[in-house]
C-alpha cells in the first residue's frame, strides 16, 4: 500500500472555533489543510474566501493550504491567494475558458497547480496539461456540499488516473475528496490515492484526534 496523507477539509469545521480546530489538526500531524471556495454559481453553495486565510496567517497559525476553487470565472480569484501560505490551488477545467492560461496564472503567484475532476468529467481534459500540473483531485461526490455519500464507481476512475500518472512517470499527487470514512478509506488508498481529503468524518466526530488516528490505523493494516 502506498504512503498517504489525510488532508482535513475545514468546510465541515465549526467556524466559531476555526482557529482552535486548525490547531487540533496540526497536533494530529496534518500540516496541509483543504480549503473549499464555492461561489454559488459553479456549485450551488457559498463558502469561504481569502480573508479567512489572511486572518489565519495574521494570527501566526503555521499551516499550509490546499485551496480548491469551485468558482467560475476563476482567473480573477487566483491572485487573491498570493502570499497566504497556499501550497496548491486546484481548479476545475470547466471553470475557465482558457485552461492553459489559468494554469500559468497559478504558477505565476508561486503555487503548485491542481486539476479537479468531477464524477462525470472526462479524463481527456488531462491530455494536454498533465505535464504542467502537480496534483489531480478526483471528486468522489458531486461538489457543493459536505456530508455526501462516496460514489463507489469512482474507484475505477482513481485507478485509471493512477495508471496515467505512473505511465507518465511524473510525481503528480493523486488526491480524492468526498464521502471518505472508516469503511471506504482502505479501498480508496489501494486504488492509488496519495491524499485523502476528509471533512465530515473528522469534524462531525466527538474526538478529532481519535478519529484521525483511527483513519490512519485502519488504512495501514
Amino acid at each position: 500500500m502506498n504512503k498517504f496523507l489525510i488532508i482535513p477539509s475545514i468546510l465541515s469545521a465549526n467556524f466559531c472555533y476555526l482557529g482552535h480546530d486548525i490547531k487540533t489538526m496540526i497536533r494530529a500531524g496534518c500540516d496541509l489543510i483543504h480549503f473549499d471556495v464555492m461561489d454559488n454559481h459553479y456549485v450551488p453553495n457559498l463558502t469561504m474566501g481569502p480573508c479567512i486565510l489572511k486572518s489565519i496567517k495574521d494570527n501566526k497559525i503555521k499551516v499550509l493550504f490546499d485551496v480548491h476553487l469551485m468558482a467560475s470565472p476563476v482567473d480573477s480569484l487566483i491572485p487573491l491567494f498570493f502570499n497566504l501560505n497556499v501550497k496548491f490551488i486546484t481548479i476545475h477545467p470547466e471553470s475557465t475558458n482558457h485552461l492553459d492560461k489559468t494554469i500559468q496564472l497559478i504558477k505565476k503567484i508561486g503555487c503548485s497547480v491542481g486539476i479537479a475532476l468531477n464524477p462525470a468529467t472526462s479524463l481527456h481534459h488531462l491530455d494536454y496539461i498533465i505535464e504542467k500540473i502537480d496534483l489531480i483531485l478526483i471528486m468522489s461526490v458531486n461538489p457543493g456540499f459536505g456530508g455526501q455519500i462516496f460514489l463507489s464507481y469512482i474507484l475505477k476512475k482513481i485507478q485509471h488516473v493512477r495508471y496515467l500518472i505512473n505511465k507518465k512517470k511524473k510525481s503528480i499527487i493523486l488526491s480524492v475528496d468526498g464521502g471518505i470514512n472508516l469503511s471506504n478509506i482502505v479501498k480508496i488508498i489501494q486504488s492509488g490515492a496519495d491524499y485523502v481529503v476528509i471533512g465530515s468524518t473528522i469534524f462531525h466526530s466527538q474526538d478529532y484526534l481519535k478519529t484521525i488516528k483511527a483513519l490512519k490505523d485502519i488504512a495501514i493494516l
